[in-house]
């Protein structure tokens, strides 16, 4: 991104976060509600260590089948360029949309921290610059344990957006019961997104592209929009090209897509083109 594009970026973003319409953290909250309810879903609050974790599923899930969980963006991190948001919880929560939209199989949607729950036990650090940090995955993967034992699941996908990409590739690298990992529209190397972006490295977070090798043998399929500033297609593209030999996965560039536009429209199709449905071993 040059240095135009970048300015008018953020003055976009700026713009956006200043109007006097944004909803409050009460109505976002409200509003994944309703979304979740709609679908016959229910709102849980997982105990995930340091943190409490919002999560959305269905009643009850496929008994031994596989689960596969929506890991949230970033969402309303920042106020402007400058100044953090005092709570995070998604303007639109489109990992949410994802999960409702997908035409088969048992999902569950999960939260980021300090998302849909408030910041009570949350620091500005943990939906700023670490929010990629050790104990944001440790406690998301203990969430994602209490997911699949309470649906019933024996194995798991997870699908991240933007931010929740990062977060759903560093779960992978711990755990050895998932069987792919999908990303949408996703920030795969943070330190190559915030040098693209000309903005400091999350120094506080880990970042994918540093795991390669605990990577190497599972299933990514990343899906990247051609019209997208946030997260352009040629950062997934470099994040493709330094993953380990033989490593199975693959960037796919949607032609008219951009940060928002139109994954969940688009989901079912998607699906049921690139995700996991039969048991395979991983390692």
């Amino acid at each position: 991104m040059n240095a135009r594009a970048h300015l008018a970026l953020m003055v976009l973003l700026a713009t956006l976060a200043g109007c006097a319409t944004v909803p409050s953290p009460a109505e976002r909250t409200q509003h994944a509600d309703a979304l979740a309810q709609a679908h016959g879903w229910v709102a849980e609050d997982l105990d995930a260590g340091r943190f409490v974790l919002r999560s959305y599923h269905p009643r009850q899930g496929s008994a031994g089948g596989v689960l596969t969980v929506y890991l949230e963006g970033d969402g309303l991190a920042w106020l402007s360029p400058t100044l953090p948001s005092p709570d995070p919880t998604p303007l639109t929560p489109l990992a949410l949309q994802l999960a409702l939209a997908q035409p088969d199989g048992s999902a569950a949607y999960l939260a980021r921290p300090c998302q849909f729950v408030g910041t009570r036990h949350c620091t500005t650090q943990d939906w700023t610059g670490a929010r990629f940090a050790p104990d944001v995955v440790t406690g998301t993967s203990h969430a994602v344990d209490r997911l699949k034992a309470s649906l019933g699941a024996r194995e798991l996908v997870l699908v991240g957006y933007s931010g929740g990409a990062a977060v759903a590739l560093l779960v992978a690298a711990r755990r050895e019961d998932v069987r792919q990992v999908i990303t949408v529209a996703g920030n795969l190397d943070p330190d190559a997104w915030a040098d693209w972006h000309r903005v400091p490295r999350l120094t506080a977070s880990d970042n994918p592209a540093r795991h390669h090798d605990e990577l190497r043998a599972l299933p990514q399929v990343h899906l990247v929009g051609d019209r997208d500033p946030v997260t352009p297609a040629e950062l997934a593209q470099r994040f493709q090209a330094a993953t380990s030999a033989g490593t199975p996965s693959q960037v796919i560039e949607m032609p008219g897509f951009d940060h928002g536009c139109c994954w969940a429209q688009d989901w079912p199709a998607l699906w049921k083109r690139h995700a996991y449905k039969g048991s395979t071993t991983r390692r």
